[in-house]
């Protein structure tokens, strides 16, 4: 599989939203208007790019069985794994914290306009997630690994876009009262689920 087919495969059949339905406090939180959902969307874009090589290359040469034997052979034997999950959070935590200060050193505008976006990310179960689907496909290389939180990425800032655009018409439609909110927005991502299954049958 190419860094292509990837990246379609990971938007579109292996969504983190409608396939994994992971990061869905934040994406009905903060998809009631497209402007909101597209910050956070980019935002989540820029974590995972990040996030995601980082721990590869931790995983790779650190963490996993038989990571340290560069150092020479007597760490050949070391496994270093069951601390995977705490070592992938503390960067995902990290980084979301160096963006943060650096957005708010640089661009104070920008961080007014996104700070509400930034701490969102780190409780976001889908940025973990991509770390830890990239741990058991072990691809082959940083550029698959990149490639995977990219796409991953896409296909999460498509999905809250999609549902906030929606979620803006629906102020507008006669909406039964007690399906109001997110009754309603319940409906529409299950349906926007179902949509996106038929990409499964493409053989990409």
């Amino acid at each position: 599989m190419d860094a292509i087919s990837l990246i379609v495969r990971s938007i579109f059949v292996d969504n983190m939203i409608f396939a994994y339905f992971l990061g869905m406090c934040s994406f009905l939180a903060v998809s009631r208007n497209v402007k909101t959902a597209l910050g956070l969307g980019i935002a989540v874009i820029f974590v995972l790019v990040i996030t995601v090589p980082v721990n590869f290359l931790l995983e790779n040469y650190v963490l996993k069985a038989g990571a340290l034997s560069w150092l020479g052979e007597e760490y050949a034997d070391v496994d270093l794994s069951v601390f995977s999950l705490l070592i992938f959070i503390s960067i995902i935590a990290s980084i979301v914290q160096l963006v943060e200060m650096v957005i708010e050193r640089f661009s104070p505008s920008l961080y007014a306009s996104l700070g509400i976006f930034l701490p969102l990310i780190a409780v976001n179960c889908s940025i973990l997630g991509g770390s830890l689907f990239m741990q058991q496909r072990q691809f082959a290389n940083i550029g698959m690994a990149t490639a995977y939180g990219f796409g991953s990425g896409i296909g999460w800032m498509l999905a809250i876009v999609g549902l906030a655009a929606i979620r803006e018409k629906l102020e507008y439609s006669q909406v039964p009262k007690p399906l109001k909110g997110l009754g309603i927005t319940f409906i529409v991502t299950a349906l926007m689920a179902i949509g996106f299954m038929s990409f499964s049958g493409i053989n990409i």
